[in-house]
């Protein structure tokens, strides 16, 4: 096998919030990507404005880093050596993207707060590295936390690393266990850019004032891409991109073979048919810009143009002797959301060339299939909606918010799981949550994941005033438990969750104690009737703001639904009132996002998603045709029990 020893592919792994993207941000400015007089922007690789509000990573990115330091020059690579590196996100519900980031590289960073430690995303991307055999560094960042614990992360991940390594071998991959006992660990504060091989003290940061301890850690460990030479061309196509000048663009990874600008070559459809096209352009990455290329060669990470309707998981090959790669694999989704047009009386009124109809939601819903490998549309029994499936809540709340920013109108059903039956019997999914809480919220949230049937697994006390604690939970428990954790918890609880296989259905969860206030009628919400009414709950909407017939305009303090007239005005008479110079205050409405509306809204109910608004209403909005309904689900519930 011939080796290219000027290239090293490695993507950086973690779970939420331990730093990848503010890690690559200071491994582009030690390689000089920035001119000296440039402002760099924080997370300079969350390129997406949803990224950025969220401070999460949601699509998986590329940057090509060259280094020229001490070790390329004693390797013999004057020119420097290529890290491509792959920044991945660390939500369980954005797997799709980790996976098909891991399929590019020859290796991973494991980055790994210094205080948190592993956590459940921890160990879902550890495992998809362990199953592809990549060789891990494990990198201990923000060492300068105040309550950082160093030592104890380093075990916990080590103790991790082997416990899945022993999982994935019994499932029969070939792993190299006295390898992984040799776990390069590198001590990082990626904020201030140091990087060190000896372990600072708790809370301080390494001696070393920059990350070449973690470079030539990537150059030891990561193998060099091998290639046999004279094989026919095989080249993965694990993304896509757009350009305004040449349209759609694959981004690729070369195993075999040379690309050449110009040259036709055959593209292995998903269905197994060769199709022949030409290779109009070729992009090499160099620090955040694509510059272009006469060719590419074993290990190179490209985009190319040429084919307008290329798809993740297809191979470029050779026309007269194709040898396509193996499809990307991805796990099954566990949570579906229907989304449909919107059929509101509103629809349609809030500002001009809003997308509304079908035929656009479906063609947007296309297109999502052919970058996002994780999600799945089906068809439902109405032909204006479709059964969107993901791997989580979060991740199909993001499309709907996509879409939304886009100028489409829909409406979205709450989530759902998919179920599977396994022997005659309904299996539903599970989930393995980890929460950390301050000890005086210790029993709030035990009874808060008591009521959505969780079992407790284990509970870890680390001293520091904060408890941890391992939950079993099945998927439809969670929807909407973030919110109710920060609100028990005063916003100091964090909960990440990953998935934990399939187990029988566990009975009926009640989400939500508070009932609906259900507008009864169309018109303007009245502030005389807002104030009459807000004893009996919470508003959603401002007074004067159109309201109607099954729309949900409030929470309400009891259980049960409550039709409101929010429209009713006051009448004027000629009678004068002793009370007429008294000032009525009304308290001011809930703002809910669209991922707080999602996990408000009940089984009959739905979220009407509009570039300007966000609202809850009823799936059937005229009311007398929602009670004949609501009495027959009653009585096909009895007759079922």
């Amino acid at each position: 096998m011939a080796v290219r020893a000027d290239i090293r592919n490695v993507a950086i792994v973690a779970h939420v919030d331990h730093g990848k993207t503010t890690l690559v941000n200071a491994m582009l400015q030690q390689s000089h990507v920035f001119n000296e007089r440039e402002e760099v922007p924080d997370r300079v690789m969350d390129s997406n404005d949803l990224e950025r509000e969220k401070g999460i990573t949601i699509l998986a990115k590329n940057t090509a880093i060259q280094y020229t330091g001490p070790l390329a020059q004693k390797l013999g690579q004057e020119h420097g050596i290529t890290i491509n590196v792959v920044d991945t996100p660390g939500h369980a519900d954005f797997g799709g993207e980790v996976e098909r980031g891991i399929s590019m590289v020859d290796g991973v960073v494991l980055l790994v707060d210094a205080s948190e430690g592993p956590l459940p995303q921890t160990r879902f991307v550890l495992r998809k590295a362990l199953e592809a055999k990549l060789p891990v560094i494990l990198c201990v960042n923000k060492t300068d936390r105040p309550d950082a614990r160093i030592e104890e992360v380093v075990s916990e991940s080590t103790d991790l690393l082997l416990g899945l390594a022993q999982d994935v071998s019994e499932e029969g991959v070939d792993l190299d266990l006295d390898a992984l006992l040799d776990l390069p660990v590198i001590y990082c504060a990626a904020k201030a850019g140091h990087a060190s091989t000896e372990q600072p003290a708790n809370g301080s940061v390494p001696e070393n004032d920059n990350l070449e301890p973690l470079f030539e850690a990537i150059i030891n460990t990561i193998p060099a891409p091998e290639y046999d030479e004279g094989a026919p061309l095989q080249a993965h196509v694990t993304n896509i991109d757009a350009s305004e000048y040449l349209g759609r663009l694959g981004l690729v990874r070369i195993y075999n073979g040379t690309l050449q600008k110009g040259r036709q070559y055959g593209l292995s459809r998903v269905d197994g048919s060769i199709e022949s096209f030409k290779l109009t352009e070729i992009l090499v990455t160099k620090g955040l810009d694509r510059e272009p290329a006469e060719s590419a060669g074993p290990g190179d990470i490209v985009a190319i143009a040429g084919v307008n309707d290329i798809m993740i998981g297809e191979t470029i090959v050779d026309p007269t002797n194709p040898q396509p790669l193996p499809l990307i694999h991805v796990d099954e989704p566990a949570i579906s959301m229907t989304f449909g047009t919107n059929d509101s009386p509103l629809a349609g009124t809030e500002g001009k060339d809003h997308k509304l109809t079908a035929r656009m939601l479906k063609d947007r819903l296309d297109r999502e299939l052919i970058g996002n490998v994780s999600i799945r549309v089906l068809p439902t029994e109405r032909p204006d909606a479709w059964q969107v499936q993901g791997r989580g809540e979060l991740a199909l709340a993001v499309l709907a918010e996509e879409m939304r920013r886009e100028g489409y109108e829909l409406t979205v059903g709450r989530p759902q799981v998919v179920t599977k039956t396994i022997d005659g019997v309904i299996n539903e999914p599970m989930e393995s949550t980890t929460i950390d809480v301050p000890e005086e919220y210790m029993g709030t949230v035990t009874q808060l994941l008591a009521d959505r049937k969780g079992r407790m697994e284990s509970m870890t006390n680390h001293g520091s005033g904060w408890v941890r604690m391992q939950f079993t939970v099945p998927s439809r428990g969670l929807i909407g438990f973030r919110t109710a954790l920060l609100s028990s918890t005063r916003g100091t609880g964090i909960a990440s969750s990953i998935s934990a296989g399939y187990a029988p259905w566990a009975g009926a969860i009640t989400i939500r104690q508070n009932g609906s206030m259900v507008c009864d009628r169309q018109g303007k919400a009245s502030p005389y009737a807002m104030q009459k009414l807000q004893a009996r709950g919470n508003f959603f909407v401002d007074p004067q703001s159109p309201v109607y017939e099954g729309q949900i305009v409030g929470v309400a303090n009891k259980p049960g639904d409550l039709d409101i007239n929010i429209t009713l005005e006051k009448h004027m008479t000629n009678m004068r009132s002793s009370t007429a110079d008294v000032l009525e205050t009304l308290t001011p409405p809930i703002k809910m996002s669209l991922e707080e509306a999602l996990d408000f809204a009940n089984e009959d109910e739905c979220v009407e998603v509009t570039p300007e608004s966000v609202r809850v209403r009823k799936i059937i909005l005229d009311r007398e045709q929602w009670y004949k309904w609501n009495a027959k689900q009653r009585r096909q519930n009895k007759n079922a029990q």
